[in-house]
């Protein structure tokens, strides 16, 4: 009997659905022992790509705060279907679970779909993903799904290079390299290669091993944790939830909130976060054994 296997996914770009599907392939190409279905998410009212920066900066404190939208009801075939595995591509909105993603999995549809099935999380970012998947992982041992695996693929340039290129990218739709810029998002390389990663959980999915699964993705470069990234991604967290809530309580004065925000977030990115790198880096020895057990638990997939 065939093996059921669920994608599912919710893209703007492209990228994302690029990605899952490379991950799939190796499914697919066992067409004789595997039935691979693709479910892309849905909202009811979708967000408009590529954003206009007003749009953007609003959806701010409703991603943080993780307030669901209405989504369309899933296909018959996602419902009606049990499946052996999950493979679970997400976007991340700051630092948290995009918007569409916290919506499927606040429907009422993702527990019944979810349960008791091993997941697979893959997400394409910027670079600052990790407190993010924390937050999904509390979603999936809530609906008792199983996650067995990680695969975080992000834009390989530096903090600020990638700052400017994600914003051409949203704000314009060009990608591609242009001017002093390079290319935005992952690489065409790390998306074209993403088959590798399918080959791997398919392999552990056939011999029944997913239990050393992640071990065996981390090892072939699934998952890469900078130090710095993961300070700053504390910090944004701490910051993000006074603004969230500010913004939210502050109905009448939300346009104005929002501004600030803005100047407030290419304040922190263009001069706080450099000092943080500075402070990051003179305690490095300080904290080398606290920093090196932090990296491999974020590279793994259990949960505090």
């Amino acid at each position: 009997m065939k093996k059921n296997i669920l994608v599912i996914y919710y893209t703007q770009s492209g990228q994302l659905e690029d990605i899952v599907k490379n991950i799939a392939r190796p499914f697919e190409d066992k067409s004789q022992e595997y039935d691979v279905t693709y479910y892309n998410i849905k909202l009811k009212k979708d967000f408009p790509f590529p954003w206009s920066g007003d749009v953007f900066f609003n959806t701010f404190p409703e991603s943080y705060l993780q307030i669901p939208c209405e989504i369309l009801t899933p296909p018959e075939e996602v419902l009606n279907k049990k499946f052996d595995l999950v493979i679970f591509g997400y976007q991340v909105w700051y630092l948290t679970p995009s918007i569409p993603t916290i919506s499927f999995l606040k429907s009422g549809f993702a527990e019944n779909i979810l349960k008791d099935t091993p997941v697979v999380t893959v997400s394409g970012t910027r670079n600052m993903w990790m407190f993010s998947q924390e937050k999904l992982k509390v979603y999936l041992k809530q609906m008792q799904a199983k996650l067995v695996g990680n695969i975080a693929l992000v834009d390989r340039h530096d903090n600020y290079t990638s700052v400017l290129t994600i914003l051409r990218w949203m704000t314009t739709g060009k990608k591609e390299k242009s001017g002093m810029l390079p290319a935005a998002g992952v690489s065409d390389e790390e998306i074209s290669g993403a088959g590798k990663y399918g080959r791997i959980i398919e392999k552990h999915f056939s011999a029944n091993t997913m239990e050393t699964l992640q071990p065996d993705l981390v090892k072939n470069g699934a998952v890469e944790i900078r130090a710095f990234l993961v300070r700053v991604e504390k910090v944004g967290n701490k910051i993000f939830k006074v603004w969230s809530n500010l913004i939210i309580r502050k109905k009448e004065k939300r346009p104005l909130l929002i501004k600030f925000f803005k100047v407030y977030l290419m304040a922190a990115i263009w001069i706080v976060s450099p000092i943080v790198l500075v402070l990051h880096l003179l305690t490095t020895p300080i904290f080398w054994f606290k920093r090196k057990k932090q990296r491999e638990y974020l590279q793994g997939i259990n949960i505090k």
